[in-house]
């Protein structure tokens, strides 16, 4: 985009904004606040705040803040959140007010009628879309595998989201890549999601308050992926009495404490996790382990009501052992400090200092050496909410980022090791940012979200550049027909100071609703976005020991631009409710691998990777049921993703001859459908059933011999599949009716996983059938019929 159009969209961007401060001649009073939970004063994040009279209304944001601008006179207020007792009283304004709410646990018996049809007109209304939510309530009940609550594998049952199968890290998004999604818990990046090479997510549910998916529509706010965006944020603990949870299961086991540092002012939440499966095989002189613990801690203290500081932080480990000859140990580290502050009645900071690191480490004692590699990166944020009047509100801020990659380092173990040390070069960056949107009701019909975001990555200098013959890092052989690592011709230094390259990329957002009546609406939605990092990896699964990558002279930043549509609509006074979307999506500048390509301690990964091009397009529907004794969903995906990447040349073929081919998470159907039901008040039964395409895979077509070697010929690329995947699991939640008259409760989950033991490809490899001297090919399986038990408490 040329920087005169650039100019001319924030020059009509900021006309917009005067005339929205000068609309108004009626004098208007600020009405704000937060909005907590009465047992804890933990503050709740997404509640709905609604004038029916006015017709109109906010919701709290991530730090639990309202603040709304209403003309002089008497209002009637509902408030109302997921699992809670409304709120509703008359308001006299005739002043500039601050009313925080605390709002009551719904009971059981509780006969009122919790939703209105305001509220739900107000969540047609607003113009976001591409997102999906879930209640820590109903991701715990859900069947999983070994009974351990997950986060990351509950999002698959949503539309527009898989994974690479059972036992695969990640999950992709509208056919993107698990790298370009930004992970973000209490707004730190996570680089690694998952726990013993994907069977559990890193995320503890105890600790978490609420969680997003964008998948599209994505606001300025965020940047720096191209496919989604989830964002988790860890309760801040409870700042009235003293609490304590857990649970206890058949591999894993957690405990969370909470409580006040100050009664009212001050709180802290501390919880931990572990898997002890590895101390059984220990009992029967097994020598192997696989285990994993991790630990999250905040500390949040109010210095006054425009004032409060949050400390946060996550700790994680898996360790895999191989007979004390092979140990493998990764995880990440988070720490953020956050001040948050109230500059007016109208105006809600927040500033951020984060501290973000994945670790991997490889010690191989059998051959003499440890390995250890990463990526690091200190971030500055400040953002700002700002209230102008009840149709129009402004969010704005500025992002600054230091990135320290170490692809690798070897280090002998002692004197007798063969291996002599050798590091590869460390990388460095510096991204930032700033960014401007705006919610923005235009009519009773039609409202609004658009923006603008400004981003710039600069590669920094390192100890050792190369040079290349005719600037090419990967050479191109026209007698052969292939592709091969380029000819270093020299190399030098630059200053970590200094600048190696630069981007710079202007990202324009938008989204739009528009009111059928109601009860129905259609939506719209662009966002361009730039990714600037790359996840080295030609598996359909990302492994540890994959790394990270800055762009800089040869692999570009991904540019990504995605386009949606959609039609939602709450029907039977919102017992159903109905979304289907349509979406493009289009990314430049996708890296792809030469055949061949060695991505393992390569200190110049340029020479094995091209810039090509991705794209993927479908429908989803998410169909629920919201109220009532069986409540649950059905999604559905038709889809298709698809990479590209031609030759730099008339002569050169590209990869698969520069035709589109199937990318490693294309699938073409994806069904889910989760259900739940309340038999009485001890008893609740749970069902998933998913069927899936089979992953895109390139198997051997033909076969020749060399010299008595028998040689594979392959196809295509990902021309061919593995079956399709389906299964269906169970889970009983039993909860002791003496919980109601103390303060400990426990309840007893029971769990099938993959009820009719399917025994869904993993893989398939191919070889020759020692008897019958015929190619054959095997599956390999992960998982059959699991049964699983988990205790669960709090008091």
């Amino acid at each position: 985009m040329n920087k005169k159009l650039t100019i001319r969209y924030l020059a009509l961007f900021l006309l917009i904004l005067l005339f929205q401060t000068q609309t108004y001649g009626q004098e208007l009073f600020t009405l704000n606040g937060t909005i907590s939970d009465a047992s804890s004063n933990e503050t709740l994040i997404g509640v709905n705040v609604i004038f029916p009279e006015a017709n109109t209304g906010v919701v709290t944001n991530t730090y639990g803040y309202y603040s709304i601008k209403l003309p002089e006179g008497e209002y009637k207020v509902q408030i109302s959140y997921l699992g809670y007792q409304p709120i509703q009283q008359t308001i006299n304004l005739s002043e500039d007010r601050k009313i925080n709410f605390e709002l009551q646990e719904a009971s059981e018996n509780l006969e009122e009628v919790l939703i209105t049809s305001d509220i739900e007109g107000l969540n047609i209304r607003k113009p976001e879309m591409s997102v999906n939510k879930l209640s820590i309530s109903t991701i715990q009940s859900l069947p999983v595998v070994f009974g351990e609550v997950d986060v990351v594998k509950s999002l698959l049952l949503l539309p527009g989201v898989s994974n690479a199968g059972e036992g695969s890290s990640g999950f992709n998004v509208r056919g993107g890549a698990v790298d370009q999604n930004l992970i973000l818990l209490d707004e730190a990046t996570i680089f690694n999601s998952s726990h013993l090479f994907g069977l559990f997510s890193v995320f503890n549910p105890d600790a978490i308050k609420d969680l997003k998916l964008y998948k599209g529509g994505i606001p300025a706010e965020y940047g720096g992926r191209v496919s989604s965006v989830l964002d988790i944020y860890q309760r801040d603990g409870n700042s009235k009495e003293f609490k304590m949870q857990g649970g206890i299961g058949a591999i894993s086991s957690r405990l969370l404490a909470e409580g006040p540092i100050v009664k009212d002012k001050g709180s802290f939440l501390i919880g931990g996790r572990s898997s002890y499966a590895h101390l059984f095989l220990k009992l029967t002189d097994n020598e192997n382990s696989a285990y994993f613990y991790d630990l999250n801690t905040k500390l949040s203290y109010k210095l006054d009501d425009s004032n409060k500081l949050l400390l946060s932080g996550y700790f994680g480990r898996d360790v895999f052992n191989i007979s004390q000859n092979f140990e493998n140990t990764y995880g990440n580290a988070v720490l953020n400090l956050r001040w948050n502050h109230v500059f007016s009645d109208d105006i809600f900071t927040n500033l951020s200092a984060i501290y973000s690191d994945y670790y991997y480490g490889l010690n191989l004692n059998f051959v003499g050496f440890n390995w250890d590699s990463g990526i690091k990166n200190l971030n500055l944020k400040y953002d700002f909410n700002h209230y102008i009047n009840d149709d129009f509100q402004l969010k704005y801020g500025i992002q600054n980022t230091y990135y320290e990659f170490n692809p690798g380092e070897i280090e002998p173990i002692d004197e007798t090791s063969g291996i002599n040390y050798y590091k590869l070069i460390n990388k460095y960056a510096f991204e930032n940012a700033v960014y401007i949107s705006a919610e923005h009701r235009l009519s009773d019909k039609f409202s609004a979200e658009y923006g603008l975001r400004l981003s710039n990555f600069f590669r920094l200098g390192q100890d050792e550049i190369n040079s290349y013959a005719n600037n090419q890092p990967v050479a191109y052989d026209p007698e052969r027909g292939i592709y091969s690592e380029g000819e270093i011709l020299d190399s030098y230094s630059v200053s970590r100071n200094k600048s190696i390259k630069a981007y710079n990329n202007f990202e324009p957002r938008a989204a739009v609703s528009y009111m059928i009546n109601d009860s129905q609406s259609l939506k719209a939605s662009y966002n361009r976005m730039a990714q600037y990092l790359h996840l080295i990896s030609n598996t359909s699964s990302p492994t540890p020991l994959d790394v990270w990558a800055p762009s800089g002279q040869y692999i570009k930043p991904q540019i990504l631009d995605q386009f949606a549509i959609g039609y939602f609509r709450n029907m039977s006074d919102r017992e159903y409710s109905l979304e289907v979307e349509g979406f493009y999506k289009q990314i430049d500048n996708r890296i792809d691998y030469i055949d061949g390509a060695n991505l393992i301690a390569n200190d110049a990964i340029e020479r094995v990777v091209l810039n090509g091009e991705s794209r993927a397009y479908g429908m989803e529907v998410l169909l629920r049921k919201n109220e009532g004794r069986l409540t649950g969903w059905l999604s559905y995906t038709l889809s298709k993703s698809e990479q590209r990447t031609p030759g730099r040349s008339a002569i050169e073929p590209g990869i698969n001859n520069s035709d589109w081919y199937n990318s490693n998470y294309d699938k073409t159907h994806d069904l889910s459908i989760t259900s739940s039901y309340e038999l009485n008040d001890k008893w609740q039964f749970n069902a998933n059933f998913i069927f899936q395409t089979g992953l895109a895979t390139t198997f051997p077509n033909a076969q020749y011999e060399y010299q008595g070697i028998t040689v594979p010929v392959y196809g295509e690329r990902n021309g061919d599949r593995l079956p399709e995947y389906h299964r269906l699991d169970l889970s009983a939640t039993l909860t002791p009716k003496k919980n109601k008259n103390r303060d400990f409760q426990s309840s007893w989950n029971f769990g099938i996983y993959n009820v009719y033991n399917r025994q869904n490809a993993y893989s398939i490899s191919f070889r020759e059938n020692s008897d019958t001297n015929q190619n054959e090919a095997v599956r390999l399986s992960l998982f059959g019929i699991i049964p699983s038990i988990t205790y669960n408490f709090k008091f």
